[in-house]
């Protein structure tokens, strides 16, 4: 429970990335000791940024950041693994967590493991572990310090439903402070007590009490108060200016009465309010299928035999399954089981136990976006894969995904993950593939895009493999057939 101390305070706190990337204007919040906290904000709007402000990794233009005590601890659980990290060991890579040697270091590891729900060779590499996997360490490694404050960003990406379990029972039983990025509305409403938004429009922070469904409710009632003032006001005016007119034209005594109804009429503009815009939602769009020859059978892939994880074994099955155009399979399983694996070795046509038809486009959304040259711009990276380009095309289409003339500029590496994922779809979007392979997309995504995503899934046309622990996500797309690896 939250008490009356308050232990991270900003005070009038502005940061920009460069002169024409401004995320916070004059912001301010703070925090009680014991309380779990939501971040919500727009794709881009600069969530994770105000994470690497409260652990110092960028410093303020203007205002102050205060942590009472001074030496309270803070971790933070980064939605990404950090190249550099990559080929440390288990072991070695808990070490980081600590400035000093710690001696009983493997019992806390197993301690935290119990936690995340999860149980790893220490001695094995971190690139050879799963997305999921990967998500788990990067979570324990936090929790493992047991701060004062805990940061987590998108910390339910990639987990199946009994890693989130686990979390969220941690959570709730968790005394000291939590803040949390998430898109994830089950998931918050199950622990949080509070809401910080961050407003894309106006940069700053609105605080609020409650958890995630109420503040959502709170925040379209207030919309709706506000346009209903506003509507009052606009009669008011046009009434008002309207009299005016009339008295002005009748000349003597009653040009003060005009005079009057012009001074109300100002009167009523200045009670006009700002309207609090909602988040932008991406526009509804469908993956186009590409062109086939007329006398193409239909057969897109087929698969003989499947491999899975199992006791740290790679385990074959036999499997006789063809997947034709407009046929929408999920591949389940829990984490570690080997479901991105199987998803690469599709995409890239390198493997056995299965045949891509040939020519066939294959678009990828890859989990950790890995498939992008981050140092490409953005622009170029939706340009390369239009087999009929006009730059007119190109750029409206990216609109409807909030990818506006600034952020195609952008190197793909500086946009945030959710833009990241956007982009994905941008680019699926105008590949025109024939063959879709979906590992987790809706990681990083915002929640009122989601509908809209699964929509355009739902209604795709050619064949598509789906890998999703985001079960609403997932009722939402038609599925023809599941290849379950947890049955091998």
């Amino acid at each position: 429970m939250a008490n009356d101390s308050v232990i991270l305070r900003f005070s009038e706190v502005s940061f920009e990335h460069g002169p024409n990337k401004p995320i916070l204007d004059e912001a301010s919040f703070s925090l009680r000791q014991g309380s779990r906290i939501t971040l919500m904000g727009q794709n881009g709007a600069g969530k994770s940024t105000l994470f690497d402000l409260i652990i110092k990794q960028h410093i303020p233009k203007s205002g102050q950041i205060s942590i009472t005590p001074n030496d309270a601890s803070i971790a933070i659980a980064r939605q990404v693994m950090p190249q550099e990290l990559l080929d440390l060991t288990v072991r070695e890579f808990f070490a980081t967590a600590f400035s000093e040697i710690k001696y009983n270091l493997d019992k806390l590891i197993a301690n935290v493991f119990g936690v995340v729900n999860t149980n790893l060779p220490l001695d094995k590499k971190v690139r050879q572990l799963s997305g999921g996997q990967q998500a788990r360490l990067l979570l324990a490694h936090a929790l493992i310090q047991e701060p004062d404050i805990l940061l987590l960003d998108e910390p339910t990406n990639n987990l199946d439903a009994q890693g989130i379990e686990h979390l969220t029972g941690f959570l709730m039983m968790y005394e000291k402070t939590v803040l949390v990025i998430s898109h994830d509305a089950d998931f918050l409403n199950a622990f949080s007590d509070g809401v910080l938004y961050l407003d894309v429009f106006t940069k700053k922070i609105e605080q609020y009490s409650g958890n995630y469904y109420d503040v959502v409710e709170e925040i379209k009632k207030r919309i709706e108060r506000e346009n209903l003032q506003n509507a009052r006001m606009q009669t008011q005016i046009r009434e008002k200016k309207s009299q005016a007119e009339v008295f002005a034209h009748k000349g003597g005594k009653l040009r003060a009465v005009a005079k009057r109804m012009r001074e109300a009429a100002e009167d009523a503009e200045s009670e006009i309010v700002t309207v609090r815009q909602e988040d932008k939602t991406i526009r509804k769009f469908n993956i186009p299928v590409q062109e086939f020859d007329p006398f193409f059978d239909g057969k897109i892939l087929e698969f003989t035999s499947v491999s899975a994880v199992k006791d740290n074994k790679m385990v074959d099955k036999e499997l006789n399954l063809i997947v034709r155009k407009n046929n929408h399979v999920l591949i389940s399983g829990p984490n570690g089981i080997g479901k991105s694996t199987l998803l690469e070795k599709i995409a890239s046509g390198k493997g056995d136990g299965f045949t891509i038809a040939k020519d066939i486009l294959i678009g990828y959304y890859k989990q950790d976006f890995s498939n992008f040259d981050f140092e490409q711009k953005a622009f170029d990276a939706l340009r390369e894969v239009m087999q009929e380009y006009t730059e007119q095309n190109l750029r409206a289409t990216a609109a409807s995904f909030l990818l506006d003339g600034k952020l195609l500029d952008h190197k793909i590496g500086g946009l945030s993950e959710g833009q990241k994922g956007l982009l994905s779809f941008c680019r699926l979007l105008l590949m025109k593939p024939g063959l879709l392979i979906l590992d987790e997309p809706t990681n990083h995504i915002n929640f009122r895009h989601l509908p809209v995503i699964a929509k355009a899934l739902d209604e795709y046309e050619g064949a598509m493999l789906l890998v999703s622990h985001t079960p609403d996500f997932v009722t939402q797309i038609r599925i023809d057939e599941v290849i379950d690896l947890a049955s091998l």
